[in-house]
Parts: C-alpha cells; sequence; structure tokens
C-alpha cells in the first residue's frame, strides 16, 4: 500500500520512543507516527504529511517541551544529507538506544537466550573518526530550502558531497564535513574551487555525462593520505590538469589515484586504477602489526574502535596458542593476521580472490607464518574436506559477514563441524538474530558485546560468543 499525501495537524503530542533512524515515534488514536527530529520526551505540534494503513509519518512545528535527551546538531548539514541522524541526541542517549536495539533484535526478533550482554562499547571520539569518505560531484546539485527562498540568485548550481536521501541524481554540496579529520575537507574544497575556476564539467547522473565524477579520501592513524578521482570521460590533458593540481597543491599526498569510470555507478572494483604520484598503499597500524591499504582494499573505517573490535573478538576466542581458528569472510585477513599470534594455526576464508591476495601479503609483512587462505564459497570450502584436509578441524571459528549476514548454507555447514566455540561479529543485529536462531540448534549465545563504531549513526558492531551445547561436543 502505498499510502497517501495528507495535511493534518496535531498539537501537543509527547514523543514516547526513536527509531535508529532518528525518528521520533508517536501515538495518536491508535496509528503509530513518526516524527522527524524529534527525541523521546519532546512535546510537539506537528504536521502530518503522509498516511499509511498502519502508521503517518509527520514533521515537527512547534516544540513545547524540548527532551532532556535533547542537544544541538553539530553540523549545518543535520536533517539533509542524510548522514548523522542522531546528532540532536546526547551521546549516553544514543549508547542506551543501540544497546537496547542489540538486545530487542536477538531476544525479541531471533527468540535467542543470552547469558550474558555486556555494557555497549562508546567510542573514545564522536567526530572525526572515519577513515574513508567518497564525495560526488554533481552538475545540478541540490538547493535547500534556505536557498529556494532566497531573493539572491544562485551563481554556481555545481557540488561536491553526498547524496540526499532517495535522490541518487541530487548531491548537497557540503562545507564542512565531521567525519573525517583534516586535511579532508581542504582537499575537497580545494579541488572543488580549481574545478570550478577551469570550468571542468561535474557529472550529470541524469544524463550520464561530465568529466569530474567522484572523490574518494582515505587516511590511517600514521598520518598518511590517499586520494582517489573518478573521471566519467577520458580527456588525457585535462586528467593531467587535475592531477598536477592535486600533487602539487598537497605535498603530503602518500599517495595519489585515478580511474577512468564510464559505467553507470561509482564503483571501481573491476577497474584499472592508475598510479599517478606516491605509493600505491597507504599503512594502518593496530597493536604491532601493520597493514597495507590500497585503493581497492576493504578496512574497517573506524580504525580506533576496530582495534577494540578485534580485542573483544581475540577475548573472545579465548586462544591459549594451541588453537586451529577458521576466520570466515577474513577479507583482507584482519581479523585472522590480529588472532595469529595466540592460535596454532589460523585459516581465512573469503569469496573475493584479490581481497585473499591482500590477505597474503598482510601476514607476509608482518612475518606471520602460521596463516594460511583460502577463496571460494564459504558453505563449499567448509564442506569440502579435500580442501582443508591439511588442516585439523577448527576448535574456534570467527565469523564475520556483510550486513546480509551468512547465506543458510553457510550456516548449515557451520552447524556440520560442531566446532566446540563460534564467534559471530556482525554490523547488522537483525541479520545477526536470524542466523543465531538458527545455530541454536547447537549452540548456546554465552555472551555478546555490542560496541559503537559510528556514532550519530543507526549503525552498531555486535560480538556474539556461541558455545557447543553439552549434548553435542567431540568426544
Amino acid at each position: 500500500m502505498a499510502g497517501k499525501r495528507v495535511d493534518l495537524e496535531i498539537k501537543n503530542i509527547t514523543i514516547s520512543e526513536m527509531t535508529l533512524e532518528g525518528k521520533g515515534i508517536a501515538r495518536h488514536e491508535g496509528m503509530v507516527i513518526f516524527v522527524e527530529k524529534c527525541v523521546p520526551g519532546d512535546v510537539v505540534d506537528i504536521n502530518v504529511f503522509h498516511r499509511k494503513k498502519n502508521y503517518m509519518e509527520a514533521r515537527p512545528l512547534v516544540f513545547h517541551l524540548y527532551s532532556p535527551l535533547r542537544q544541538t546538531a553539530h553540523c549545518k548539514h543535520f536533517g539533509v544529507c542524510g548522514g548523522c541522524k542522531l546528532q540532536h541526541v546526547q551521546y549516553q542517549a544514543q549508547l542506551n538506544f543501540k544497546h537496547q536495539h542489540v538486545i530487542d533484535a536477538l531476544q525479541r526478533l531471533g527468540k535467542i537466550e543470552i547469558g550474558e550482554v555486556l555494557p555497549i562499547l562508546a567510542a573514545p571520539t564522536t567526530q572525526y573518526y572515519r577513515n574513508k569518505l567518497q564525495f560526488s560531484f554533481a552538475a545540478k546539485r541540490w538547493f535547500t530550502e534556505e536557498e529556494i527562498q532566497t531573493t539572491e540568485k544562485i551563481i554556481d548550481s555545481t557540488g561536491v558531497g553526498f547524496h540526499i536521501p532517495g535522490r541518487f541524481d541530487k548531491v548537497l554540496d557540503i562545507d564542512h564535513c565531521y567525519h573525517q579529520p583534516d586535511p579532508s575537507n581542504d582537499f575537497r574544497q580545494a579541488l572543488k574551487g580549481f574545478a570550478r575556476e577551469h570550468q571542468l564539467e561535474f557529472f550529470d547522473t541524469w544524463f550520464q555525462k561530465g568529466f569530474l565524477r567522484n572523490l574518494t579520501i582515505r587516511n590511517t592513524t600514521l598520518g598518511e593520505w590517499m586520494l582517489i578521482l573518478q573521471f566519467f570521460e577520458n580527456i588525457p590533458e585535462k586528467v593531467q590538469l587535475v592531477m598536477e593540481f592535486l600533487k602539487q597543491r598537497f605535498p603530503e599526498l602518500t599517495s595519489l589515484y585515478y580511474v577512468i569510470n564510464a559505467k553507470g555507478n561509482d564503483t571501481f572494483d573491476d577497474l584499472e586504477m592508475q598510479l599517478y604520484h606516491g605509493k600505491p598503499f597507504i599503512t594502518e597500524r593496530m597493536e604491532d602489526l601493520y597493514f597495507r591499504i590500497g585503493p581497492k582494499s576493504f578496512f574497517q573505517t573506524n580504525a580506533h574502535q576496530a582495534v577494540e573490535l578485534y580485542r573483544i573478538t581475540r577475548d573472545f576466542a579465548g586462544l591459549t596458542g594451541q588453537e586451529i581458528v577458521y576466520d570466515l569472510y577474513t577479507g583482507t585477513g584482519t581479523i585472522a593476521c590480529f588472532l595469529a599470534h595466540q592460535a596454532k594455526e589460523v585459516i581465512g576464508v573469503e569469496y573475493i580472490a584479490a581481497a585473499i591476495e591482500d590477505a597474503k601479503l598482510n601476514a607476509q609483512a608482518n612475518g606471520i607464518t602460521n596463516t594460511h587462505f583460502y577463496a571460494g564459497d564459504m558453505s563449499e570450502v567448509l564442506l569440502d574436506k579435500s580442501r582443508l584436509a591439511q588442516h585439523p578441524a577448527p576448535d574456534v571459528i570467527i565469523t564475520d559477514p556483510p550486513r546480509t549476514g551468512m547465506h543458510p548454507l553457510v550456516v548449515d555447514s557451520l552447524l556440520t563441524t560442531d566446532c566446540p566455540r563460534i564467534v559471530y561479529v556482525s554490523c547488522n543485529p537483525a541479520t545477526q538474530a536470524r542466523d543465531l536462531a538458527q545455530l541454536s540448534a547447537k549452540y548456546d549465545v554465552k555472551k555478546v558485546q555490542p560496541v559503537d563504531m559510528f556514532p550519530h549513526t543507526a549503525h552498531i558492531e555486535n560480538v556474539a560468543l556461541l558455545e557447543l551445547k553439552t549434548e553435542f561436543k567431540r568426544a
């Protein structure tokens, strides 16, 4: 049911709950109402603009009472760009909401009995914590309400920033982003100014034309920076102009890449990257390990919290140095390398062959000799005894799947291993709950540890420790 547009005003309504996406929840005459930019405890007059069978959507008109959980958002783009949707909520309240969300997902959705729920691990900093951002160029950017209502003539309609939620063709021009430390903002603003000065064409998503398409900025805690420019059109003299400007303007750059991308989307994993200047990778440190990050490498986007996440994973694994560990969805081998010194042997499995090559390089670079990496379908590798014949059965399995969780066949494969201990790292408590419900046929969830990797957003990581039930333990 698509619902219908309405124009209804409701006065003095109290916000009682909140979604993780930052919308307040109120109830009126048996209907649930989702109210933009509201916090539990707010008392407001609202305008209902959309109605469906079971709920309505509204925006606030007048605040009669502000919630004690509320705070002033620090970013001028809050509420428009679609990111950091919890900025108006005090951080401790954010943590409380996320902690409860994990419990609700596991216990209500998954019907999982949990031995212990540990307190959520807060992030040490709530701003400038990301190490990767992607900005889109737009020939016709999104205009804010203030710009539309002003009598001043808009001189330039181009912009560089984030896509407006639900609008693939519109980008909000970003003045200052609080996600990534400086000089991230300097890179973007300088490039935008240079492009406008030299009348370089910004990309038009709707008509699939233009020159400048996308900017990716990566950094590490060691102070290294990588820029990746996507050009839609291959115009060598213009490419040279832009890349030389960045090289000269920002000598602190460790790595400077570009790629020609004339596809229908911004992904470049299948495209050839061109290293224009500097090293082919940047380096991140985690404890005494060093990881090489290339333009296509996956790496946790909050490096400080990633270390804590991996420490929790290692602690839950309960390693003594004698265990055979299987690391599923190993990616570039960060968790496998992180555990290797405390295990007898670590076997990493990953779908993407290129990631496995990075994993091997990371292990080699850190002098780790007790890891083995395999590329292939997760369930097939687990079930194919010939693939893993040279390795003993696992004592511990680590699984860190994508947001969609594990395929049912992978879960079935895990159940055949009768592995004594599984540590499940998840970025989506809902799909984790689904998988744990299936694993509950043989496993008990002993404890879980939520970890806040992304303050001011709805995202939450959760680490769960599973132990094989007594009746299924190996003889």
